[in-house]
Order: structure tokens, then C-alpha cells, then sequence
């Protein structure tokens, strides 16, 4: 399916678990390998677990702005997905990560927990428009937005990630 993608982007102190895990109606273990792709284009595979389920994803990004991108995203074979890692950027590791899915009024906050930081998370809530206001619960505590700053995409943190 092709759509817009309007999300804005936190980095937030690294959130108490337990208490996370009551908030949450969704907990996703994902493995996200990006793979080759042209210049201002973003390709990767996802395997997600949930809830002892696996899936296979494949999605494209095309960035419109620092807030909007174009998104497809395809659900996918293993066969498919197990093809597509034969394309993967050798420059990026991948990265692994816990995403769980936090109801916020008519959004939803989802919160991705890496094993490689101890001291902080991300924080994305995707937008029906540009202008739509966000109002983040107060325990979720923002160190500042990195929304469109390149440094804290998980593309950038699968180049830094040491073998």
C-alpha cells in the first residue's frame, strides 16, 4: 500500500519497562535490514515477531520533507524476504529493536527500545497532517525532538552500529 507518511520523532529517557509494558496494547520484536537503494530513497526488510507470530515485511521511502515521506509497504514471504537480504547495504548493520505501541488519545505513540542504548529511546507518533498538534504524556520524558535530523534515523544508527 502507498500513502504518505507524516511522523514526527523524539528522543526520550529510557522509559520504565514494566510500566511501559501495562501501557502498551502491541510489544513488536523486530530485526530491520535496509537494503541497497538510490540516492533520497530508503529500502529495507523487517521481521516482526508479535506475540509469537512472525511476519515479513518489505518497505520504500521517498523523502518529501524533514516531517513527510512516500511510503510503500508490502507484507512478504519468508521465501521473499530471505531473497531481499541477498540485496542488503553492506554499510549498515542490522538493527534490532522492541517497539511497543502506546494509544495517546486518537494516536499512537510507539516507543522503539534498542539493546544498544541503556540511557534513552525513540519516540514516533505518525500525524494525519503536518499541523496536528501532539500532546506526549508527561512520563515519557523528551530529551528533544530529532524530527529530520539524520543523525537519529534508524538508517544512520545501522551505519554506526560496530560489527
Amino acid at each position: 500500500m502507498e500513502n504518505y507518511e507524516i511522523e514526527r520523532k523524539f528522543l526520550i529517557a529510557f522509559p520504565d519497562l514494566a510500566k511501559l509494558s501495562r501501557q502498551a496494547t502491541r510489544r513488536l520484536e523486530m530485526v530491520q535490514t535496509y537494503l541497497t537503494a538510490a540516492e533520497g530513497e530508503s529500502r529495507r526488510v523487517r521481521k516482526i515477531t508479535e506475540a509469537g507470530k512472525v511476519t515479513y515485511w518489505k518497505t520504500e521511502k521517498k523523502r518529501i520533507s524533514d516531517i513527510r515521506r512516500l511510503e510503500t509497504e508490502t507484507e512478504i514471504s519468508e521465501d521473499t524476504y530471505c531473497t531481499l537480504l541477498r540485496e542488503a547495504d553492506r554499510e549498515r548493520r542490522p538493527i534490532e529493536k522492541v517497539r511497543y505501541c502506546v494509544p495517546n488519545g486518537h494516536q499512537t505513540l510507539e516507543i522503539d527500545i534498542f539493546p544498544f542504548w541503556e540511557d534513552k529511546a525513540f519516540l514516533e507518533v505518525e500525524l494525519s497532517d503536518e499541523q496536528e498538534a501532539i500532546a506526549l504524556p508527561p512520563e515519557f520524558h523528551v530529551l528533544r525532538e530529532v524530527t529530520g535530523d539524520k543523525r537519529y534515523t534508524n538508517a544512520a544508527l545501522a551505519k554506526a552500529l560496530p560489527e
